[in-house]
């Protein structure tokens, strides 16, 4: 195959891995009934009046199934974070002992289990997007290179190749969400 082909797919193949990158980095902020300090990332925290992640003013840890540990670095910093925590509408009643942050993890009800399953699957289909996206480019890519002097048998085994790599990340996709769906509707 043309090296300018290979490296179209290559850079193909890079953006798809990109793509489930971030569909793994969406599924795990989708909490599934057990602790995981993804969970509270994405809560910024006013810290000198500079809203900052949480995880950049204290340490986030899983103290059992059901519990998660917010350990600030600055102690003044504890109410600052349950309100934070509060405002972020995630579903969680911080409560601090003095020394760090306390955060129960509340059982799913039924309804918020389809709810996050519902929502996992929107996430899916965007990361289906994502790679239905990057394979349009690629082969208008590949299509460009047919002017430019590339062999049409050339072109077609490169499409061809793209087509196989593609319902490959969608498989792959598929297999994540099954795995997702499974773990949110696990009582």
């Amino acid at each position: 195959m043309d090296v300018t082909l290979s490296l179209e797919i290559n850079i193909m193949g890079d953006h798809m891995d990109h793509s489930i990158e971030y569909l793994n980095k969406a599924l795990n902020a989708i909490r599934a009934g057990k602790a995981s300090p993804s969970m509270i990332e994405s809560v910024m925290v006013e810290y000198y009046g500079t809203p900052t992640p949480i995880n950049q003013v204290g340490t986030i840890a899983v103290l059992d199934a059901r519990t998660l540990t917010v350990s600030p670095w600055e102690r003044k910093l504890i109410p600052t974070i349950e309100r934070a925590i509060r405002d972020a509408n995630l579903g969680f009643n911080p409560a601090s002992d003095g020394e760090m942050v306390r955060i129960p993890i509340p059982s799913l009800t039924e309804d918020r289990r389809k709810s996050l399953t519902k929502q996992a699957r929107g996430e899916g289909e965007g990361a289906k997007v994502s790679i239905r996206n990057h394979r349009h480019n690629t082969l208008g890519a590949l299509r460009k290179l047919k002017n430019e002097g590339v062999s049409e048998d050339e072109i077609k085994k490169a499409e061809a190749k793209v087509e196989e790599i593609t319902k490959e990340f969608i498989r792959k996709v598929d297999e994540i969400l099954k795995i997702k769906e499974h773990e949110i509707m696990t009582v």
